[in-house]
C-alpha cells in the first residue's frame, strides 16, 4: 500500500504565534521549491493571540499531532483481498497461491472482518479424518461442488445447500445399496442405470455421475420429478471423492473469535511487542468500524519508515512533539539557543540570533526567490509581532523590524493597528482554564541537573493579569507538591508597560529566583520586574546563571 511520503513541519509544545505561523509558512516555501507533499501541523492548542491572526487572514488551523511515532499507517500492508465465507476450500488456496499469503480474511458484503482462515486450516481439513457427513455438516453451497468438481449441472437448482445426509460411493449392486444409501445422501456413482435409479427413488438430494457420464431421458424426468440435482463431473470416482471435501465453505473452518487485528493507527512499536508473542504470521489490519483494509505481518517491519519531520521554533527534546526520537529530523529552523537534541542522520540546522524564527523564513522566500502571497506575509508578520512584542523586546532586531515592516506591505496591514487588534484578542482570558493559561506558552529545560518549566502570557491589561495571580500560584503550587523536585516560574507580560510579574513555585524555586535578581524577599503576589518582557534573553540567561554557580 504505497502512498506519497508526508513531510510533517511542526513547531514545539504549547505552541505560540511564532511556532504555529512558521510551520504554515515554511511548508508552504517547501512545497513550492520541491513539489513534495510538506504539511504544518501542531504540538498543542493555539493561543486565542494565534487563533485571531490564522482567521484575519482565513488561513485553517493545522491539524494536531499527538506524537510523530511510526503507525501501521506508516507500514508496508499486504493488500489480500477479502474474501466471502461461503467460498470453497479449494477456492480459498487458489487466493492464497496467487496472493502469495497463508491467512485469508472473511469479510461481509460490507467489508467487515468475519473471521480468518489459514494455510493450516485448509491442511487440517484434508487431513483430518471426518465422517462422511462432514460436507453436509459444513452446509455445502451446490454451486461449490460444482466448480470444484467442474461438473455439468444435468438437472436441478444448485443455488441452495447440501445441509442433510451423507457422502457415499455407489460402488455394490442396487441390493447392497440399500444398507448404505438412505434419503438425502450425496452418492458418487458410474454409469449405471440401476444405481442411478435406486439413488433417485430412495431420495438422495444430489447424484455425481463420474467420466462424463450421461444419464437418459428416464433417469433425468424421474430426478426431476423426485427433486434430485444430477450433476456429470469429468472425474472418476476417486478423484470425485477426494475433491468433495475440497468444496466445503471455508466458514466451517474459519476462526470467528479472539482475532488479533490492528489498526492504522496503533503504534508500531506496540505492534511489534505483540506479534513477538503470537506465532501467526499475518495480521488483519481494520480501518473504522472493522472494515478490513490488508494483512500485516512481522516482515512489514522490515519496509517501515519514519516519519520524517521539520522542526520549527525549537530544538530541544523536552519541547518537541512526542516521539521525536523516532522520527527521521531532516531540517531545524529555529532561533533559541542550542537545546541538545540529536539526530542519527545530518539534518540541516538554520539556526540565527534573531527575534523569531518568521524572520528567519522570511529570508528563505527572499534567497530562493519565491513570491509571499499575502496571507503567508499576514501570518509570517502576525509572529514576529509577537514575539518582539512589537519591537519593544530586547531580542528584537533590525532584521527583524525590517522584515515585518516588508511583510505588512504585502499582507496590506497598519503595524500599529493590527498588533494592539491581535494583542487585544490575545489578552481576553475570560473563557480559558487556569491549566489552559498556564500551559498556553510553556517550555521546560534542563540545566546544571535542575529540571525546570517557565510559562508566560502577555497581556495589554495589567488588571487582566493580575486577577490570573492568585489561581495560578494554587496551580504551580499543587503542581510541584506532586513533582517536588521541579522548579516552576511564570512570567505575566504586559505588554504596554514592558515588565512582567514573575510567580515562582517548587524546590529552590524562590531562592534562585531571589539570587538571580538580587533581592531578599518576594512578595506574595509575585516579584515584578520592569523592563523585562523576553522569557529567552531576559529571564532564562539568569536563571540559567544562577543555576551553574
Amino acid at each position: 500500500m504505497n502512498q506519497e511520503k508526508e513531510i510533517i513541519v511542526i513547531g514545539h509544545k504549547n505552541p505560540d504565534t511564532d511556532s504555529i505561523c512558521s510551520a504554515i509558512a515554511y511548508a508552504n516555501l517547501k512545497r513550492k521549491m520541491t513539489g513534495k507533499t510538506y504539511t504544518p501541523k501542531r504540538a498543542g492548542e493555539v493561543s486565542k493571540e494565534t487563533a485571531f491572526a490564522l482567521s484575519y487572514f482565513g488561513v485553517d488551523c493545522p491539524q494536531y499531532l499527538s506524537n510523530v511515532r511510526t503507525r501501521v499507517s506508516d507500514m508496508e500492508i499486504k493488500e489480500v483481498p477479502g474474501v466471502d465465507r461461503k467460498i470453497s476450500i479449494k477456492q480459498a488456496y487458489s487466493t492464497m497461491k496467487e496472493n502469495e499469503a497463508s491467512t485469508l480474511c472473511i469479510t461481509n458484503q460490507e467489508g467487515v472482518l468475519e473471521g480468518i482462515i489459514t494455510i493450516s486450516n485448509i491442511a487440517a481439513s484434508d487431513m483430518d479424518v471426518y465422517d462422511n457427513r462432514i460436507v453436509s455438516k459444513a452446509k455445502t453451497p451446490y454451486e461449490n461442488i460444482v466448480k470444484v468438481l467442474e461438473a455439468k449441472v444435468i438437472c436441478g437448482d444448485v443455488s441452495g445447500t447440501f445441509d442433510k445426509g451423507r457422502v457415499t460411493i455407489a460402488a455394490n449392486t442396487p441390493e447392497r445399496m440399500v444398507d448404505y444409501v438412505a434419503e438425502h445422501d450425496m452418492v458418487i456413482i458410474g454409469n449405471r442405470f440401476e444405481s442411478q435409479f435406486f439413488s433417485i427413488e430412495i431420495g438422495a438430494s444430489c447424484i455425481i455421475l463420474c467420466t462424463n457420464a450421461e444419464p437418459n431421458e428416464t433417469i433425468i424426468e424421474r430426478a426431476k420429478n423426485k427433486g434430485c440435482i444430477i450433476l456429470s463431473s469429468p472425474y472418476d470416482s476417486y478423484t470425485v471423492a477426494r475433491l468433495i471435501n475440497q468444496s466445503m465453505p471455508v466458514d466451517f473452518f474459519m476462526t470467528q473469535h479472539g482475532i488479533l487485528s490492528f489498526s492504522m493507527d496503533d503504534y508500531t512499536d506496540d505492534v511489534k511487542e505483540v506479534m513477538a508473542k503470537e506465532r501467526h504470521r499475518y495480521f488483519p489490519v481494520l480501518g473504522e468500524n472493522n472494515h478490513y483494509i490488508g494483512q500485516l505481518s512481522k516482515r512489514s517491519f522490515l519496509a517501515t519508515e519514519k516519519k520524517q519531520v521539520i522542526l520549527v521554533d525549537h530544538n530541544e527534546k523536552n519541547q518537541a512533539v512526542d516521539g521525536v526520537e523516532c522520527a527521521d529530523i531532516l531540517e531545524i529552523i529555529d532561533h533559541h539557543r542550542l537545546g541538545g537534541l540529536e539526530s542519527i542522520n545530518p539534518v540541516y540546522f538554520r539556526n540565527q540570533p534573531l527575534g523569531c524564527t518568521a524572520t528567519i523564513i522570511y529570508q528563505m522566500y527572499c534567497e530562493n526567490g519565491i513570491e509571499i502571497e499575502q496571507s503567508i506575509a499576514g501570518l509570517l508578520c502576525s509572529a514576529i509581532l509577537s514575539d518582539t512584542l512589537m519591537f519593544r523586546s530586547p531580542t528584537c532586531t533590525e532584521v527583524d523590524r525590517a522584515a515585518a515592516q516588508e511583510l505588512a506591505k504585502i499582507a496590506k496591514i497598519d503595524i500599529p493597528t493590527y498588533a494592539q487588534q491581535m494583542f487585544e484578542a490575545g489578552s481576553d482570558l475570560s473563557s480559558r482554564s487556569t491549566e489552559e493559561i498556564f500551559y498556553q506558552d510553556y517550555k521546560t529545560f534542563c540545566t546544571a541537573g535542575a529540571n525546570f518549566g517557565v510559562g508566560q502570557i502577555t497581556s495589554v491589561s495589567e488588571a487582566g493579569l493580575r486577577a490570573q495571580i492568585p489561581a495560578l500560584q494554587q496551580l504551580m503550587k499543587e503542581k510541584t507538591e506532586k513533582d517536588p523536585s521541579t522548579m516552576l516560574f511564570f512570567l505575566l507580560t504586559n505588554i504596554i508597560e514592558e515588565n512582567s510579574i514573575v510567580l515562582c513555585s517548587g524546590a529552590k524555586a524562590e531562592e534562585i529566583l531571589k539570587q538571580s535578581n538580587h533581592i531578599e524577599e518576594i512578595p506574595s503576589d509575585g516579584l515584578l520586574v520592569p523592563g523585562m518582557v523576553s522569557r529567552k534573553k531576559q529571564f532564562l540567561p539568569s536563571i540559567i546563571a544562577t543555576l551553574q554557580q
